[in-house]
């Protein structure tokens, strides 16, 4: 027995989560990511510490009530990480080979303490690899917004992405 009580040689049919093959990504169709991930205090200073980012617009909360914003700002490299992050399960969760590169990447508001982050994915372009026979290239532009639906970060990423094996 396993640990869900399944025989090992069930005969049922089994469905394993992963993300899109290549084949499977459609341009100009954008894919909603849920659940969002709400930004607590601590993410954003275990991230700011264990990354080596002082930053005291991030920590330092007696300072930064000073500054323009009046409180601490989530740092935006978590925000980032965290935007792209959201993406994995439904798009490329066991089927990217590698990340090639990030294009432009903006922060048009910033995130608090509090906030609830959702993202989506268009799919901007995609070609078979010239190079890499079984795998395509993907530009993602991927997009957060928080809780009152105002965009606080845009990427745009490229990857390497495995095309559907052969049946």
């Amino acid at each position: 027995m396993t640990h869900d009580g399944e025989t090992p040689n069930s005969t049922r049919r089994r469905v394993e989560q992963r993300g899109l093959f290549f084949d499977e990504l459609e341009t100009d169709v954008v894919y909603a990511h849920r659940p969002g991930r709400t930004v607590g205090e601590a993410d954003n200073t275990l991230f700011s510490t264990l990354t080596m980012n002082a930053q005291a617009l991030h920590l330092d909360e007696a300072w930064s009530a000073t500054q323009p914003f009046g409180t601490r700002l989530v740092n935006s490299m978590f925000t980032l990480s965290a935007l792209v992050g959201l993406s994995v399960s439904q798009l490329t969760q066991g089927t990217t080979v590698a990340n090639l590169g990030f294009g432009e990447i903006r922060f048009p508001a910033p995130v608090f303490h509090g906030d609830t982050l959702y993202a989506e994915t268009v799919v901007l372009d995609k070609r078979a690899s010239r190079s890499r026979p079984g795998e395509g290239i993907v530009t993602f532009e991927h997009t957060a917004r928080n809780q009152h639906g105002a965009v606080v970060a845009v990427a745009v990423r490229t990857a390497l992405i495995l095309l559907q094996p052969p049946s």
